[in-house]
Parts: C-alpha cells; sequence; structure tokens
C-alpha cells in the first residue's frame, strides 16, 4: 500500500477517534503528497519521494519546537511535538547511534576513506544508501568522527 493510501486510511481513523492534532498532522502529509504529485505532472510518487517529504516534515515540526521552547511558548511546543511523532510514524525505523557507526564504517572502508579530504566521497554514498534510516545532520556528524 502506498504512503499516500496509508495516510488516507490513518485520516478515517483520526476523523472516528475525533484527534484534532493526528488529523492536522496527516492532513498536512496528504497535501505535500498532493503537491508533489501535481509538480511531477501525474507521475508517480517515489517510496524515497515519499520518506523525503516525511522527513522535511519532522525537521519542520522540531526547528518549530526547538523555537517555541526557546520563548517559552510551551503550548504551541506541546503541539509541534505531538504533530512530529504522528508524522514519525510513518517514516522507516531509524537507525540508533551504534548502528549508524557500523553503516558508516562499512562506507569508509568501502569507499577506502583515510581523511577529511574524503568527507564528500563519504558522504555521497552514505546519504544514498542512509536515506529515510537517519538523517543527513546525524550521517554528517558520524562521518566526521569516524574520519577525523
Amino acid at each position: 500500500m502506498s504512503l499516500e493510501n496509508t495516510i488516507t486510511e490513518a485520516i478515517k481513523t483520526a476523523m472516528r477517534a475525533k484527534d484534532k492534532v493526528a488529523l492536522d498532522s496527516l492532513r498536512a502529509v496528504k497535501a505535500q503528497i498532493l503537491l508533489l504529485k501535481t509538480e511531477a505532472l501525474g507521475t508517480e510518487v517515489s517510496p524515497e519521494q515519499e520518506i523525503a517529504i516525511l522527513q522535511r516534515m519532522v525537521k519542520q515540526r522540531k526547528d518549530s519546537y526547538d523555537q517555541f521552547s526557546a520563548q517559552g511558548r510551551n503550548d504551541l511546543a506541546e503541539v509541534e511535538e505531538a504533530q512530529m511523532k504522528i508524522i514519525e510514524q510513518f517514516l522507516p525505523k531509524q537507525l540508533s547511534p551504534e548502528e549508524l557507526e557500523g553503516e558508516m564504517k562499512a562506507i569508509i572502508a568501502e569507499t577506502g576513506a583515510e581523511s577529511m579530504k574524503d568527507l564528500g566521497k563519504v558522504m555521497g554514498i552514505a546519504s544514498k544508501n542512509l536515506a529515510g534510516k537517519s538523517d543527513g545532520k546525524s550521517i554528517s556528524e558520524m562521518a566526521k568522527k569516524l574520519l577525523s
């Protein structure tokens, strides 16, 4: 089942449960998917594009959460955090730091990288292989740690 169908079913469930936060979050995800489909002129949205949409939305919610928390607006921060958790349910399981380190070591060995000069080569492969499993910031930090 595609992400769009899964989201549609989750929207129906949220409507029945009268869960406003979940409903708002899921409608935002569906809107982004529909927007991408219209931009692609009717072609199918790939799973990688769907994951990218979800990751971008989670990152937006996290940034908003951080800003609201810093300003003492806990009421708004709680809404952003709740929406972030709902959207994260549709992302693939994220790698733990230990799993990420193991994957990065394998990529570094595969590319033959030895120093920070090889960071670009490692990041290119890591970003492609670990898309959806870890965010870019974590991948970058781990690559720098292992290469330095």
